[in-house]
């Protein structure tokens, strides 16, 4: 079901992050009323280059902060909520579990409370993460799929998902769940991860450093096939709330096959150096999207080689200029 974008309030989470700058990149061609909150800036981001914040209204908040949170709701009364907000980086997370435990937990869980004493929203999606489900040999992941978590951020997406689930079972609140698998596009700036760190070698022409044994198996997907999915969800409420939908691609590569794809679409390479230092990573990950086609007719549109050189020309032109 098509509806009518211009105007209406939305709040996104995260939204000077890889995701939430693109989603807001597609809200505001729809003409909706955005407001977003951030914890940090980066000049260089995807959002500050695009100049997002003389479109929306942006507001600074860590989503720990419940008063803020319940605030921000209350004040702007979104009708549609995109949780994107969270601390995403795994060695991160295993170094300071604390931090991302309570940001990625305490963080939806302000975000549903303030939700559920709302008169006004009438869909939120959540996004969770294919690391949800943990380490299984059972592979691929289906939403059927046991969340077990081990690892500090796999954990942590997996509280937040069932947490979700919970309210939704509880009080009817119009939530969705998306479980995308890695994500990969223009404005991600962990360069940790193998995608912007084998692009950044290239533009540099330096040596690529991998942390882990290069074996590790995941899927990918293209940032903007992930927000054409949020605004379809959307679309299809009625549908899709108290429900999870895995967004996948298809596309899965081991770590030294990425690299080499990249290698030849951009014709470019440089020497790699395998450290195999990586801890608290699952080993192989990907996801079934059957669901989501099945429920709304929704797939992955957007081919690895024309996300890889769109991404290869930001980087280039854009952050490294």
């Amino acid at each position: 079901m098509k509806i009518d974008w211009k105007g209406k309030n939305v709040f996104v989470t995260g939204g000077t992050g890889l995701l939430g700058s693109h989603l807001i990149e597609c809200l505001i061609d729809l003409g909706a009323n955005i407001v977003a909150s951030y914890r940090s800036k980066n000049p260089k981001s995807y959002f500050f280059q695009k100049q997002f914040q003389n479109k929306i209204n942006l507001i600074n908040c860590d989503i720990k902060d419940r008063e803020r949170i319940f605030d921000i709701i209350s004040r702007y009364e979104p009708e549609i909520i995109f949780h994107l907000a969270a601390q995403t980086i795994v060695t991160t997370a295993l170094i300071n579990p604390l931090e991302t435990l309570n940001t990625n937990i305490n963080g939806t869980i302000n975000i549903l409370e303030a939700s559920r004493l709302s008169k006004e929203v009438k869909a939120i999606v959540i996004a969770s993460s294919d690391k949800a489900y943990g380490v299984t040999d059972n592979l691929p992941y289906s939403e059927t799929s046991k969340l077990e978590g081990k690892f500090p951020y796999d954990l942590s997406k997996t509280c937040a998902d069932l947490i979700s689930q919970m309210y939704f079972s509880s009080y009817k609140l119009p939530t969705v769940i998306t479980r995308a698998v890695n994500i990969f596009g223009p404005g991600d700036l962990n360069f940790n991860r193998i995608i912007p760190g084998t692009i950044a070698s290239i533009i540099k022409n330096k040596p690529l450093i991998i942390r882990s044994d290069g074996k590790m198996v995941r899927e990918y997907i293209y940032v903007k096939d992930v927000m054409n999915c949020y605004i379809s969800l959307v679309e299809n409420i009625e549908k899709t709330k108290g429900n999870s939908f895995n967004i996948g691609s298809g596309i899965k590569m081991n770590v030294l096959d990425v690299t080499n794809k990249i290698f030849s679409i951009l014709k470019q390479n440089v020497p790699i150096e395998i450290l195999n230092i990586a801890k608290g990573e699952i080993p192989t990950q990907y996801s079934s999207s059957d669901k989501i086609l099945k429920s709304i007719g929704w797939k992955s549109t957007i081919s690895f080689e024309e996300g890889i050189r769109e991404t290869y020309e930001w980087y280039k032109n854009e952050y490294f200029r």
